[in-house]
């Protein structure tokens, strides 16, 4: 990696770079990516320029080069250091620069734009908190153009500047560029990304690089200089909860230290820690270093630490320290937005090698969805992701791992995958299963005597998640006492498990903002599945109004879950308003009721879906039979299809 720093000020572990005078200056990671050809280089050499970030002579010296091999000039000379870069005519690494503008230390990641350099750029992409992308004029927005938006949004980058360079070619064309904004803008919208400016520039003569020119005297926005100049820097790492993964464990005279970096977050001997995925909890007794040990005061991210603890615990490399409260959390069962690199497909059920951070698992894929090629603007999906291709997938972990999703903290929340021992895919982790959290060290959690074998034999059943979601009043609550009395009479045991009767006792703490709609969902599928763990039918009969929530629930119940989408009708489901509900939701009275002031994502691919205002609740309950036998929880021999309700 080339990498040209213009000065040797000190960064802080917050993105931020110390001033003499004890203030600081906010640095912002940009990645500036583009179609092969389009400029990219050349932009980064004339920032360099603009902004007064050259070391001095070096513009010079590489003009004389230049004319000593019969060469004439280019800005992109600063960047390709590498002779063969030189010689290709392409960028083919991601090549790190630091300049200033008014407000920001920037350091502006140049990534390759070719096809075949992909690896590289999604390694620089996921290190930045802003992007530029840039498109020539003459061209316009071109499949890898398109690959790229679909990259930066893949990777969580949500701030974009858009440069339509090489205006020049097209005569400072204000129609011309018009045209490129709008597409770009569209399909970047599309993406959920809204660009921050669309910017024309001519990189080889400077217009709208750091002034504006009279060429573009029809542009009234802002330069690239003031479009950098006005990016947001990411969170500071300390301010997110501690992440500490484990490299190496030494024993030291009498002592057993701990060594990893600090990825986020920040600690001190005294703090309460828990060690994932085995959720053991301790004391930080020590925190040592070299020479000088042991340290006293605060250690925040970006530090290497070694760390005693007041009692012995067993932990190997790839454990996440964090703090008690706060920890990640442990699964076996993630969804992932990958991009992927490997020749052939990945597809549902093959086998491959996870790592997040330092801690790898065999895994095997469960489901694929959104299977696309980024650089078609088509909405259809495939059941493979091909080379070069993004998709979400689902994957079930041989071994816990703990991990968080990227939202909550990008350090801990990618991971790459491995086939045959070769990078095969990276992306960013969307959701995990909520699994087991921490727990004191002395608590052992015991298994049930019976096997689930003994219970079916019994039961005549398998144990299930059987999951009711739909509008308030569509009929859930009473479809599930229909059904659970059916299965009773039948000699099974189903529990019926009633959202608001959850909510008055066990969810009695938890509110309706989103974050609390969706602690009261994994509580209910957590209840539910440990009781079909054990050979009992849960039924469950809750609005569950996200998409995602639900999607989380059937992650947490695995191959037990059953969805059914209670569909009837919105304007049925209100003239019912058996509980008022509604009522007081058109007066203003219930804030966030769902079908009134929040919104109902409908299930996409649920097991069953039912209409209650075309079915009697016999009928219905027919249907859901029907189902839970052809799926295997039932039976055939103990259903009596003639039962009464």
């Amino acid at each position: 990696m080339n990498m040209i720093v213009t000065s040797a000020s000190p960064s802080t572990a917050n993105g931020a770079t110390s001033m003499p005078n004890g203030t600081t200056r906010p640095q912002v990671r940009i990645v500036i990516v583009g179609h092969v050809d389009h400029g990219k280089s050349t932009l980064v050499g004339r920032l360099l320029h603009e902004t007064g970030s050259l070391p001095e002579g070096k513009l010079e010296m590489l003009k004389a080069v230049s004319a000593r091999r019969g060469m004439p000039f280019e800005w992109s000379f600063l960047l390709d250091a590498l002779q063969t870069e030189r010689d290709q005519g392409i960028t083919i690494d991601t090549t790190q620069i630091r300049f200033r503008t008014n407000s920001r230390d920037i350091v502006l990641i140049d990534a390759p734009g070719h096809a075949e350099f992909l690896r590289n750029m999604i390694t620089g992409a996921s290190q930045a908190d802003g992007a530029v992308l840039i498109i020539d004029a003459l061209e316009g927005v071109r499949d890898q153009t398109r690959r790229h938006g679909y990259l930066l949004h893949l990777l969580g980058v949500k701030q974009v500047a858009v440069v339509v360079n090489k205006m020049d070619r097209v005569d400072f064309s204000a129609a011309r560029f018009q045209e490129i904004s709008d597409e770009i803008s569209a399909h970047l919208n599309g993406l959920g990304v809204t660009p921050t400016a669309v910017i024309p520039i001519s990189a080889r003569d400077g217009d709208g690089v750091a002034m504006r020119t009279d060429r573009i005297s029809w542009y009234k926005g802002p330069t690239v200089v003031e479009a950098l100049d006005r990016l947001e820097p990411a969170r500071p790492l300390e301010a997110l909860a501690l992440r500490l993964p484990v490299q190496a464990i030494y024993k030291f005279d009498d002592r057993r230290i701990v060594a990893g970096r600090i990825e986020s977050g920040s600690l001190i001997a005294g703090d309460e820690i828990v060690i994932m995925p085995a959720g053991k909890i301790a004391k930080i007794k020590t925190v040592e270093s070299w020479p000088v040990t042991p340290v006293a005061g605060r250690q925040g991210a970006g530090r290497s630490v070694g760390i005693t603890l007041d009692r012995e615990l067993f932990i190997e490399r790839g454990d996440i320290i964090a703090h008690a409260g706060s920890a990640p959390r442990e699964t076996r069962r993630l969804r992932a937005r990958i991009f992927w690199l490997h020749n052939k497909p990945l597809a549902k059920g093959d086998q491959l090698l996870v790592r997040c951070g330092p801690k790898e698992s065999r895994a095997t894929v469960v489901a694929i969805e959104k299977a696309v090629d980024p650089g078609e603007l088509s909405s259809s999906e495939n059941k493979a992701i091909g080379r070069n291709h993004v998709g979400e997938i689902d994957i079930s972990l041989s071994n816990p791992i703990a991990t968080d999703p990227y939202t909550e903290n990008p350090r801990t929340g990618r991971l790459v995958i491995e086939v045959s021992g070769r990078i095969a895919g990276g992306g960013l982790v969307l959701s995990v299963d909520a699994g087991q959290r921490a727990v004191p060290v002395d608590i052992v959690p015991v298994e049930s005597a019976l096997r689930p074998d003994e219970r079916s034999a019994r039961y005549r059943h398998n144990g299930a998640v059987v999951w009711l979601t739909g509008l308030p009043a569509s009929g859930k609550s009473t479809l599930a006492r229909a059904l659970e009395r059916r299965l009773f009479s039948n000699g099974g045991s189903p529990i019926l498990l009633d959202g608001d009767t959850l909510r008055a006792g066990l969810n009695r703490d938890l509110g309706f903002s989103a974050t609390d709609r969706s602690e009261n969902i994994r509580r209910l599928a957590e209840v539910a599945t440990h009781l079909a763990r054990n050979g009992h039918i849960a039924i469950v009969a809750a609005v569950s109004p996200a998409r995602e929530d639900r999607a989380a629930a059937r992650r947490i119940a695995d191959t037990a879950f059953r969805e059914i989408h209670v569909a009837t009708p919105a304007e049925v489901c209100e003239e019912r308003d058996p509980k008022g509900h509604y009522k007081k939701a058109r007066a203003g009275a219930l804030a966030s009721f769902t079908g009134i002031g929040n919104d109902y994502e409908a299930p996409q691919a649920a097991e069953l879906v039912i209409d209650t205002s075309k079915r009697t609740v016999a009928e219905a309950a027919d249907e859901i039979e029907q189902m839970l036998k052809a799926s295997g929880v039932l039976f055939d021999e103990v259903v009596d299809l003639a039962a009464n309700i």
